[in-house]
């Protein structure tokens, strides 16, 4: 994942001093992944090559995928700890 300055960006959970979290972020994450899908979208308009920018779209539908994963994850969870009250 490219950042706004070339370097590569991550997740707020995915590095905490070189370890993984294990802490429940979604809100988070999916905020993140959406924000760089929007990135992504800005970069292949910009994109001055058709295939460089179809990458860019790639990218930015892979995004938006993984936050509606994470996002349906999340609602699952949710409605699995309702039913068991």
């Amino acid at each position: 994942m490219v950042g706004e300055r070339g370097a590569l960006a991550q997740p707020p959970s995915a590095v905490a001093g070189g370890a993984v979290c294990q802490r429940p972020m979604m809100v988070k994450e999916t905020k993140f992944f959406r924000k760089q899908a929007d990135k992504a979208e800005r970069m292949a308009r910009s994109a001055t090559d058709i295939e460089i920018s179809q990458r860019y779209r790639n990218m930015a539908r892979a995004y938006r995928t993984q936050a509606d994963v994470l996002k349906a994850q999340k609602k699952a969870r949710k409605k699995r700890a309702k039913s068991q009250r």
